[in-house]
């Protein structure tokens, strides 16, 4: 039996909560499988975070302390993480689902020839087999997914499960990576932030959202927005609806857009992608308009209206204004 590694994340300095979710499902795993729990830090100075993750889940936290892993290439990091494989004797690898995970994870399964399973929300294991739960057909069905391989590398939807709260006795161990700057093919050179424009969702007390069921981008000026409008809010959108350009990127609610957590979140014609839930599921109170009664959006609205959004949202909207006379 081999043992499951957590590939953490360091962000402004600091542990990302999408590594502390790994850290649930590694735990989980280990109590169920056998397996030991272990972990990689990478970065410069680190040894702090290391620490940090070995006492909340992380078991034993590989730090592998380097120049050349302060700022994220694909190159380096693949390095860092084939060498805590090797340390550590990992069968799973769990990395979080986010852009440099995009990145590397199939980089890394690529090398090993390892099983690869891309932004699960989900991870048991029964009958001496681990599965894979993902989101496919825009969320409409969940697969269940499994492999044969010796290794498996598994990239984590970020929100799919709450962080690791409690407190564990770990270790923290030195990893040595063998990096020459000379012989890399890439270098980093900066990192640039776009400047904030546009719609900040994330400040929003109300949001009514938009999905690919308005089917028309002339529909969220004219059924979508009034109602944010009339209630005081801010118009969002799911992805496929910025995905198409109907909506501006600053519209998006996600993990690929806005991070919201308004009092209210009506969500119109959305059907509920992992990737949207995400971005809105800690919403004080979530309201779903679809005509699909099996939407998973249906799973995390405090009330669901299986309705013809064209038929509910004016007729909500009126109701609104008439309130406010």
């Amino acid at each position: 039996m081999g043992s499951i590694l957590i590939v953490a994340e360091i962000q402004n300095g600091q542990i990302r909560e999408a590594t502390y979710e790994l850290a649930s499902f590694a735990q989980k795993l280990a109590g169920a499988s056998g397996r030991d729990v272990k972990s990689l830090v990478m970065g410069q100075g680190i040894a702090g975070q290391a620490e940090q993750l070995s006492k909340r889940g992380g078991g034993t936290v590989y730090a592998a302390d380097h120049a050349l892993l302060q700022n994220y290439s694909a190159e380096t990091a693949s390095a860092a993480i084939r060498a805590a494989i090797t340390a550590s004797g990992a069968d799973v690898v769990l990395i979080s689902n986010t852009p440099s995970g995009w990145d590397v994870a199939p980089r890394i399964a690529a090398a090993l020839d390892a099983g690869f399973v891309s932004d699960c929300f989900a991870i048991d294991f029964a009958d001496g087999h681990l599965t894979f739960k993902r989101r496919v057909f825009n969320g409409k069905l969940d697969a269940v997914i499994s492999t044969s391989a010796d290794k498996i590398v598994a990239t984590v939807q970020p929100g799919a499960t709450a962080p690791f709260s409690g407190s564990t006795t770990g270790s923290v161990e030195s990893l040595a990576v063998q990096l020459d700057a000379g012989a890399l093919k890439s270098k980093f050179v900066e990192i640039k932030k776009s400047e904030a424009k546009g719609v900040d969702l994330s400040k929003a007390d109300i949001i009514v959202s938009g999905g690919r069921g308005v089917g028309d981008p002339a529909k969220f000026p004219e059924v979508i927005q009034p109602l944010a409008t009339a209630l005081g809010g801010a118009m969002g959108a799911s992805r496929p609806v910025v995905d198409a350009g109907w909506l501006p990127h600053e519209y998006q609610v996600g993990s690929s857009g806005q991070i919201v957590s308004p009092k209210l979140y009506i969500a119109c014609g959305i059907s509920g992608a992992i990737q949207h839930l995400v971005g809105m599921k800690s919403s004080n109170y979530i309201i779903a308009i679809n005509k699909d009664p099996d939407a998973p959006i249906f799973e995390v609205a405090n009330l669901g209206v299986v309705a013809d959004l064209f038929e509910i949202v004016p007729a909500l909207t009126a109701a609104v204004n008439q309130a406010k006379g």
